[in-house]
């Protein structure tokens, strides 16, 4: 018995699902793992914000410029092991939400975490700080 609803398995060949959003897929953001890469961050431009503070830097062409890197820090004045993997997951999320539509490709972003204000402030009040970052590191002539 066929439940009520059901495709017609003799009505021809099925269609395979698809997503309605036009790029469903998020964009994959390159990981920071060298130490020279955090070291290079760190001699460019940075802002601050009240939950992080943002390190940018345009890639040279040697390093492989295309596409958008980044990485994640936190000091142990942040707290313990928990605290510094905590702020350091919200940061991620942040990041994979706002820098695909938000980063330049091309360059290596930095985001350290703050003690106290990274794990607790509210997600939207962060991702708004990484915006705001990235409007004043990247200003618009």
């Amino acid at each position: 018995m066929t439940p009520p609803g059901a495709p017609d398995r003799d009505a021809g060949p099925m269609h395979p699902a698809v997503s309605s959003c036009p790029d469903a897929r998020p964009k994959s953001l390159g990981v920071l793992r060298k130490r020279a890469d955090f070291l290079a961050a760190a001699r460019a431009r940075r802002q601050g914000t009240p939950s992080m503070m943002v390190q940018a830097r345009r890639r040279c062409e040697g390093d492989g410029g295309v596409g958008i890197r980044v990485g994640f820090t936190c000091s142990k004045k942040v707290g313990n092991a928990v605290a510094r993997n905590r702020a350091k997951r919200r940061l991620r999320a942040a990041a994979h939400e706002i820098l695909p539509e938000s980063g330049l490709s091309g360059w290596d972003y930095v985001l350290i975490g703050r003690k106290d204000v990274t794990a607790e402030r509210p997600f939207e009040a962060l991702k708004g700080d990484l915006l705001h970052a990235l409007a004043k590191l990247h200003p618009v002539p």
